[in-house]
């Protein structure tokens, strides 16, 4: 009865997990469908829309902030991972 219980919760598991697979697959072709593979036309066409929206002076200034707010984010990870693991560190040692 047990075999039984375990190859039915597989069974479930995999085709889950089937169906997950086959929603992306669908998901995924249809998005290259309707939007295309992204080339360089595509590209110039953001690179000049974010000129005309912004101006070359203001792009330097975003791009700046953004790559602040990503050092900072890194930063505050590996901040969280050290407290971690000091935290990990003395209660191995407590034990």
């Amino acid at each position: 009865m047990l075999n039984l219980e375990v190859r039915y919760k597989n069974f479930k598991t995999n085709c889950f997990i089937f169906a997950k697979n086959i929603l992306n697959l669908f998901t995924m072709n249809a998005l290259v469908t309707i939007l295309g593979p992204i080339g360089p036309w595509q590209i110039a066409l953001i690179v000049g829309a974010l000129l005309l929206l912004f101006g070359g002076k203001k792009i330097p200034e975003l791009m700046k902030g953004l790559g602040s707010g990503i050092k900072e984010f890194k930063d505050a990870t590996k901040e969280e991972n050290a407290k971690k693991d000091e935290s990990s560190k003395t209660d191995s040692d407590n034990k």
